[in-house]
């Protein structure tokens, strides 16, 4: 640490030692913090969380082009294949909260590091595993298992990388700026999943092998981790901040409210996602051979109007946690209604794309609405929090979602336009969510107008 660093670290703890009703309080102490880090190293911190929230993204979506070829050449079922992911997913629930809370008290960029490094682990791993099967070297009864447990590191593991990012980006923003920082970090994991199919494809026609884009993601996880540990500056660990005596948990009288509202918002999030190309074999008669690239072409629109609701409308408008909460709801509620009434490719289309941009709105607007609700040193373990509320959703939802549509094609979306009329309400007139994220632009937010050179934490 350089002595210009550790004056103004220094000069932090003094605040808080010479003014016990701001060290009590926590929150003007992180502004403290926001004075002392400049412009510039901010841009370039959250430019590097970006590419590598995409990596993230792009992982949870590159198998969707190979992995039914997979299972047919390890002669695997559909359920079956889908096991990896599924125990991955549970296992994050349960993973997320506790290394937010972690990186409270070792830092942001350590469980960062973890986190990418753990995920392209275990990309690099089930790519080899599933290699060893495909080739007959191993059996697929013992290939298999080993591809649950590498998926599974990410899921115990990599779940730190997403709340420890979210967390950084709440150190270093002010309360108005919240919202806008929180989205951004959202759209990078949104754009990693639009373009992971992509990448998936693009490895076809090069005849590299089926597993090519597992390698090739193992492999930009590792540059991104490189670039975290060289790049991303980290003045001073969240410890600095004034420890408190007892542990974040989701019945906390501040967050409940959220984690009941995220719950249903990622359950209603995962019904389009599971069941539309279902729904566009049935309704469109479509052969199993053209149904695949249909329901990319709408899912791919869906992606992209959730990149535009957090990248233009969050970004340019600068709208309010509880007004991206509220707008995106009824967004959202109209979509199911065309889903239900849809019986064409357009509508089913224009669905996907209402669908997309009302939860581009919903999601940020939640997570941000939520670390405004807690105290600077909190951060890590309410980003860890949603992020487990987040993938409780997507455990639920298809579920419920596949069940229900076993009964009528429209029934899921029935469900989900009541769920979300649910939830709805609730953010009106829970004490907690009605005025969530509502906060009043700082005047005292002041920058350097210099970078100050930081060296790797």
């Amino acid at each position: 640490m350089s002595e210009t660093e550790r004056d103004l670290e220094e000069a932090a703890i003094r605040v808080g030692a010479e003014n016990p009703s701001i060290a009590d309080d926590g929150a003007a102490l992180g502004e403290t913090f926001v004075r002392v880090t400049t412009r510039a190293e901010r841009s370039r911190a959250f430019t590097i969380l970006f590419i590598s929230l995409v990596c993230l993204g792009a992982g949870q979506t590159v198998m969707f082009a190979v992995l039914p070829s997979l299972a047919r050449s390890l002669k695997l079922t559909e359920f079956e294949a889908s096991l990896p992911f599924v125990a991955s997913a549970t296992v994050w629930v349960f993973s997320s909260g506790y290394w937010g809370r972690r990186s409270d008290h070792w830092g942001r960029k350590p469980v960062i590091l973890l986190g990418l490094t753990a995920f392209g682990i275990s990309f690099g791993l089930f790519a080899i595993f599933a290699n060893l099967g495909v080739d007959g070297i191993i059996p697929a009864m013992v290939a298999y298992p080993l591809m649950i447990a590498a998926r599974s590191l990410y899921g115990i593991f990599g779940s730190g990388a997403s709340p420890a990012s979210q967390a950084y980006v709440a150190d270093r923003t002010t309360r108005a700026e919240r919202t806008r920082g929180v989205a951004a970090l959202g759209a990078a994991f949104g754009l990693g999943t639009t373009i992971g199919p992509g990448i998936g494809a693009m490895f076809v026609p090069l005849d590299l092998g089926l597993l090519a884009p597992f390698y090739f993601t193992a492999l930009v996880a590792f540059a991104s981790a490189a670039a975290i540990w060289f790049f991303l500056p980290e003045r001073s660990a969240p410890r600095v901040h004034i420890e408190r005596r007892y542990k974040l948990h989701w019945h906390d009288r501040r967050i409940w409210p959220f984690i009941v509202f995220g719950l249903g918002i990622s359950t209603a999030g995962a019904v389009p996602i599971q069941t539309v190309g279902y729904l566009f074999i049935d309704e469109l008669h479509l052969k199993l051979v053209d149904a695949p690239q249909y329901t990319m072409i709408g899912l791919v629109a869906s992606s992209l109007a959730a990149l535009f609701a957090q990248l233009v409308v969050v970004q340019r408008f600068n709208m309010s946690g509880r007004a991206l909460i509220r707008w995106g709801s009824i967004i959202t509620i109209a979509s199911f209604v065309l889903f239900v009434v849809g019986r064409q490719f357009g509508p089913l289309v224009m669905a996907l794309i209402i669908s997309g941009l009302g939860f581009g709105m919903v999601r940020p607007g939640y997570a941000a609405a939520a670390s405004l609700a807690v105290d600077p040193h909190e951060q890590g373990a309410i980003a860890g929090l949603t992020g487990a509320t987040s993938g409780a959703g997507f455990i639920f939802g298809p579920l419920i979602a596949t069940g229900l549509y076993r009964i009528s094609p429209q029934a899921p979306y029935i469900f989900g336009a009541v769920l979300t009329t649910i939830m709805y309400i609730y953010a009106l007139f829970s004490p907690h969510l009605k005025n969530a994220g509502m906060v009043v632009p700082e005047d005292d937010a002041v920058e350097e107008a210099t970078e100050t050179q930081v060296p790797n934490a």
